[in-house]
């Protein structure tokens, strides 16, 4: 075995475990800061642009055109070449994975309102939001971000498809047993047993819930779709 074919052997050998590293590496990204919404493709797309991966790749196809450079036989260099492929395919497979366990750790079918540690009177509210949120059927995801008080529970809903949520929440109340007393196309509210539920279809998709005590004034949505 010459000296060539030694180092082109090292060369394929940095690039397989830095092909590996960067497989590793996007699934730790999009598990941390990817979008729950996006498709496999979309996630490997943006991890190539706004995160690490794409750097990655750069460095692996940087060591795969010294290994074409050197490689003596055909099987070398067909062999740096299908490395950096592997490695796209890689991040590929593992994004679905990675996106289901930031789904698993962060978001939930529910709107969740009760807090830790809250004090009185906001801990009877968010009870009492909690109460409402959870007789009712929802859609999309809901992470813990959004807007608690003694006026009611706000929160953002995701949703993965472009499905209308004032048609869902229109038969979903009614089956629930809430009456719907406002429904102006733009904004839901509905009323049960003391209680308001209102929601807000956002421009970018998804929506806004609220959830609260029947005695406030219509509209108790504050933050709407500019929370995330």
């Amino acid at each position: 075995m010459t000296g060539r074919v030694v180092s082109v052997a090292v060369l394929l050998a940095v690039e397989t475990g830095l092909a590996l590293l960067a497989v590793l590496v996007h699934y730790e990204f999009m598990r941390i800061y990817g979008i729950v919404t996006d498709s496999a493709f979309e996630g490997l797309t943006w991890g190539l642009t706004a995160g690490p991966s794409g750097l990655a790749l750069g460095l692996v196809a940087l060591v795969a055109i010294f290994g074409l450079a050197l490689s003596p036989q055909p099987w070398m260099r067909l062999t740096a070449l299908a490395i950096p492929v592997l490695m796209l395919l890689g991040m590929f497979a593992v994004t679905p994975a990675a996106l289901q366990r930031k789904t698993e750790a962060q978001f939930g079918s529910t709107p969740q309102c009760v807090m830790e540690g809250s004090a009185e009177p906001m801990a009877a509210a968010d009870r009492e939001a909690q109460r409402a949120f959870d007789s009712i059927s929802h859609i999309g995801l809901f992470n813990g971000g959004g807007v608690n008080g003694v006026g009611g529970c706000e929160r953002r809903l995701v949703l993965a498809e472009d499905i209308d949520v004032l048609q869902h929440y229109r038969a979903a109340l009614p089956a629930a047993g809430w009456e719907v007393v406002e429904d102006d196309g733009r904004h839901l509210r509905a009323q049960r047993d003391g209680l308001a539920f209102e929601v807000m279809p956002c421009s970018g998709g998804g929506g806004v819930v609220w959830a609260g005590s029947a005695n406030g004034p219509a509209n108790e949505i504050r933050m709407g779709c500019d929370q995330h």
